[in-house]
Parts: structure tokens; sequence; C-alpha cells
């Protein structure tokens, strides 16, 4: 799998889920600091941007086993706009790591915050404040308009 790659449809439904491990991982790495937990998050947005969720541990388990074990039904949704969020979610989690080896726990703290108050959006509320960054930006036209069609025109027969 070439690097870069991320699906043009997803299952939101695993995206919110995933999204739910992010929530924990975040509240337990505020209320526990640790590099370990720290580059783990990092670790799982960097994969999901770079592969989309075939290579992150939790989206794979997530997809291959629990929403099937569940029941969970697939809904579809565009995969740019979920990418444009994992870059967010990378770029929150980076920053957190950086401020916790500078020893800036409170600039940590709120970073890591933000990012949990976010993802607690799109795991219980199904609202992504990347996704809805993402419309902004096809609206303003810094987002090419291949993307948007990709967007519009998907397949959404999984």
């Amino acid at each position: 799998m070439k690097i870069g790659y991320y699906p043009d449809v997803v299952n939101e439904n695993v995206t919110r889920i995933v999204a739910s491990t992010v929530v924990f991982l975040g509240v337990f790495a505020i209320l526990f600091p640790n590099l370990f937990v720290l580059g783990f998050l990092l670790l799982g947005f960097t994969l999901r941007l770079s592969y989309g969720p075939k290579f992150e541990p939790f989206a794979f388990f997530t997809s291959r086993y629990l929403v099937p074990w569940l029941g969970v039904s697939f809904v579809a949704t565009a995969g740019p706009p979920k990418r444009f969020a994992q870059l967010i979610g990378f770029i929150f989690s980076l920053g957190a790591i950086v401020f916790f080896l500078l020893g800036h726990t409170l600039a940590y703290q709120i970073t890591l915050a933000t990012l949990v108050f976010f993802a607690s959006l799109e795991s219980f509320l199904g609202w992504c404040a990347g996704c809805f960054a993402f419309g902004l930006l096809m609206k303003l036209g810094v987002i090419p308009k291949e993307i948007c069609e990709r967007c519009n025109n998907l397949n959404f027969n999984k």
C-alpha cells in the first residue's frame, strides 16, 4: 500500500468508535501524563493519515472484528474530510508531545483537552469538526474542486 492513500468512502460508525479510543487515550494521558500514551496517539493519527484506517490498530480491529461482532451497519461517508480531520488530530497530538517534552504542563493539558473535546463530539454526537472545517475550506476554494467532486460522486455501496 502506498503512502498517502486514504479511501474515498469510510464507515462513519468505525470512525466514531475509533474517535472514542482517542477520547479514552487523551483522558488517560491528561490524568497520567506519559510519553508512551502520547506516542500511541500520535502513531494512530500518523497511520490513519498516511494509510487510512487499514493499518492503524484501533481502526483495523474496529472495522474487521468489533463492528461485525456488534452487528453495526456500514454507514458510508466521504473519506477526504475524515482524512483532513486526521491531519488536525495529528497536529494536536504532535503539539501535545512537544509541550510534554518541554515541560509546559498547562499547554500540554489544554492541547489534549481540546483534542478530547473534539473527538468526543465525533464519537458521541457524530459531529466532526475537521469535516466541518473541510467543508468551509471547500466553499472558500482552498480545497480543490476535484476533491469536492470525489466527495459528491461516491458509490456508497462499500
